[in-house]
Parts: C-alpha cells; structure tokens; sequence
C-alpha cells in the first residue's frame, strides 16, 4: 500500500499557528493521484491483511465504500479491486442493505465492519458499504475504486458514523481538523494531498480566512457576493448557502447565475425556446411591472405565466402525475422566473428597456449545456476574472483557473468550468465549490471549531 509518513505541522486552532517537524504532533498525509483536473484520488487499505483501493476523499458525502467480491452482474466490478471479507481477520457480518444516490451515478449493497487504514492510521470497527451494484458507466471509466465520504454523520446512510468521525473518537489525530492541497497540474507526478490532524504550510501562502459552517452535513457556509471583473453581479445580494466539494470537479450554480456567468466569459450553451418565447412575448410587460414596484414573486403569476406567487416546481410524487401540457406549463414559469431575476439585476447597471431585453435575450441564446459550455481558447486571456466574496476577502480566480483546456494545439478545446445544477429546498438552492476552486486554494476543514479555511495554494 501507497503510504507516505512525515512528522508535519499540526493546526493549534489558531489562524497561522503551527508546531513543527519532530518537537509537534505528528499529522497524517496521504499523497493523491490527479487524473486530467477531474479526478483526485488516494488509498486506503480495508481489513487485516490490508486489501487496497483507490478512493475520492469526498467533503460532500459521508460514507465509505468500496466494490465487494459478491458483486457479480456489474461491469464496473471487473475492472476494480473487490473486497473480498473471507480473508480479513477483523470481518465483521452486519448486512444492512444501502444505497448511494450521487450526482453522477449511484451504487448500493450492504453494510460491513472492519478495520481500515489510512496512510499509517488504523481505524477500527468501521461501517462501510460493500457495494454489489454499480449502475452504468461512472463507475466503470473511473480511475478510483470506491468512496471515502468526509461530510458530517447527518448526510450518512443509515446513520452510519463517518471514518473521519472515527479517527477523532479513536484518538488518531490530535486536532480534528484535516486539510487539502489539489495539484492543477496534471503532468506533474504530485497530484496533491490531505493531511488529517493538520496541514503542510508548503502548499499555501499567508494564512487562511475562515467561515463559519452554517449547516451540518454538507460544510456548508456563506458567500456574500459573486463579481465579475471586480464588479458585483448582485447574485448573493441576500447571502447565498455554499460547500466546499472536493468530490465535485468543476463550480456548480443556480442555473440563473451561471447562465449570467456564461454571457459574460462567452460560453456557448444551447437555446433555451421557453425563455426566448417569454422575453418576445411578455419582456416589456414584465419591465413594467418591475418599474411599478411590482414584488418580483408576483411578476409571473401576474401575467399569467405561472399559477401561484414564486416558485411552483412539484415534487417528484406530484410530478409523475402530471401530463405533458403541465411539464410545458412549467418550464414557460421557471423561465419567467428566471428573466425577472435577470432584469431585476440589469435595473442597476441603468439599463434602457431595450437594452435590457437584449440582455436577456442573449442570456436565452447561451444557456449553460448539461454536457459543459465551450469557451473560445483564443480569447482566454481577454476575459474577466471572477471572485466569491467569503468571509470577507474575495478569493479570485483567473480565467485559467476557471477554464479548462483538454489537448494542446489545434486540437485544443476549453470548457468553462463553471455548471448549472438547481437543487430544490430545503438543501437548496447551493453553490458548490469543486476542484476547481479548491486547486486554487489550500482548504482547511475544522471540525473542533466548525469552520472552513481558505489560503492561497501554493
């Protein structure tokens, strides 16, 4: 098994305070591998003798699992390492049936107990899944194995109690904090690291700007601002909610405010007709009724676009009741919805009516594209650079940080890296800041004081 030991330097609790080398607490780092800016991943040893697995260290779920040698009619278990529990000697049988539901894929199976290993770190008695069904391809075209989720205990299936809980109640980090440096160099043969129990000063500048954690389960916490070249878009005007994903490989956002993002960095998305019909249709009655001090929740239903005041999605029970008249129906007030959010934005830039229905209008041509907006790579460098206002500093990335360019040469191509993904309530609407923002910034996860930490990468 992969492993590197250090004596490195263990966070005090107190911003910029480390002890280090062989007088402090000895940390715990585990080296990971970068697979192209999209996957990053380390291993784990499971049971005695320890059986290895690739894993993503993932803050945005709270469960261990790895394939299991009783999986038997999935693809993606032949061509991964299975735990096999016949040759451990500290199995043991728990069987509860669980199921994983990810953003890009899902597996279940049943529950086991054994011990796992961590870098030099032994956790015992762990609860994991072994998993026996691994749906479609996310699994199979994977470079890692399985899962080791770092949220918090509330988001665990069955309650399970997480690893990381238990390295902390087992007394096998001092400080119960752990911390990620992400490599966005994928020729390089470092692709990163997490230390547990503290972090390595090597891999970030000046010291980290704190937030408080808003919500257990996921870490999530506050953005008051997103800006665009320096200026405000006025997106989180109201605080927006935001976790820091490490298992997430791009930014994710409310389609709103993405599609935004996209006009501005010239992202090409797919067009949207619902929101074209609307602006046609009804963009001049809508201004006008936002310049008559209309509250913005009752724009849509005014004009008949939408039946009742804000949002209306249905739940998924409702929904497969509906027919397809209502599906329509809708999409034309999630669109409405969307505009008035838009024109409510455009309103202090002292636009005129035309040209704020020209604005929109350009943001119906440019929708963000559920399989990623492609960006210009010629124009790179004439683009703005963004910033997430936390904690009160505005932690900037460049357009080469926020863009991701795939091939050299002719055969280049450059995605944004920012996606839409609207996440109902009460969890949403949400913010998730990937592997794209966490690369440029060395992140601390303090479970004592329960906040999160951001340097500068280095």
């Amino acid at each position: 098994m992969e492993r590197r030991r250090r004596y490195y330097w263990s966070y005090s609790g107190s911003r910029g305070n480390y002890s280090s080398l062989r007088g402090g607490v000895q940390s715990e780092l585990v080296p990971l591998k970068n697979f192209l800016n999209a996957q990053y991943f380390g291993q784990i040893g499971v049971g005695c003798p320890p059986q290895n697995f690739n894993v993503v260290f993932d803050t945005g779920s709270a469960n261990l699992w790895v394939p299991s040698a009783k999986c038997f009619f999935s693809l993606a278990c032949l061509f991964h390492p299975k735990y096999e529990s016949s040759i451990s000697s500290t199995y043991k049988p728990n069987g509860t049936p669980a199921s994983i539901h990810y953003g890009s894929g899902a597996i279940a199976g049943f529950y086991s107990q054994d011990q796992v290993t961590v870098g030099d770190l032994v956790v015992q008695n762990q609860e994991f899944i072994e998993a026996t069904h691994e749906p479609g391809f996310t699994f199979l075209l994977a470079k890692f194995d399985g899962i080791l989720g770092l949220g918090f205990q509330e988001i665990s299936v069955e309650g399970s109690v997480p690893v990381w809980y238990n390295m902390v109640n087992q007394r096998l980090v001092t400080q119960p904090v752990f911390s990620f440096w992400l490599n966005r160099d994928p020729t390089e043969g470092d692709g990163g690291e997490i230390v547990f129990g503290g972090s390595d000063p090597q891999h970030y500048k000046g010291s980290h700007t704190y937030t408080r954690v808003t919500r257990k389960g996921y870490w999530q916490f506050e953005m008051s601002d997103f800006l665009i070249g320096g200026k405000s878009t006025g997106i989180c005007v109201d605080g927006c909610a935001v976790i820091a994903d490490s298992g997430t490989s791009l930014i994710a956002g409310p389609l709103v405010a993405i599609a935004q993002i996209h006009e501005q960095i010239g992202a090409a998305g797919i067009v949207n007709h619902e929101c074209k019909q609307v602006v046609a249709g009804y963009g001049q009655q809508m201004i006008e009724l936002l310049k008559a001090q209309t509250p913005p929740a009752q724009v849509c239903s005014k004009i008949g676009l939408c039946t009742f005041d804000g949002k209306h999605g249905v739940s998924a029970g409702i929904g497969s009741e509906v027919g397809p008249a209502d599906c329509m129906s809708d999409a034309i007030c999630n669109a409405c919805e969307m505009i008035v959010f838009w024109m409510q934005s455009e309103f202090n830039t002292n636009k005129t009516k035309d040209g704020t229905l020209e604005y929109v209008d350009r943001l119906c041509e440019n929708m963000p594209d559920p399989l990623g907006s492609h960006v210009d790579c010629r124009h790179i460098d004439s683009l703005h650079s963004v910033a997430f206002s936390i904690g009160g500093r505005a932690f900037e990335l460049r357009p080469d940080q926020y863009i991701l360019k795939v091939g050299e040469g002719f055969m280049a191509h450059c995605i944004s890296g920012f996606t839409a993904l609207d996440i109902p309530p009460p969890i949403g609407p949400l913010w998730i800041l990937g592997d794209v923002f966490m690369g440029a910034y060395h992140t601390i996860f303090d479970y004592g004081n329960m906040r999160v930490g951001f340097a500068d990468s280095a």
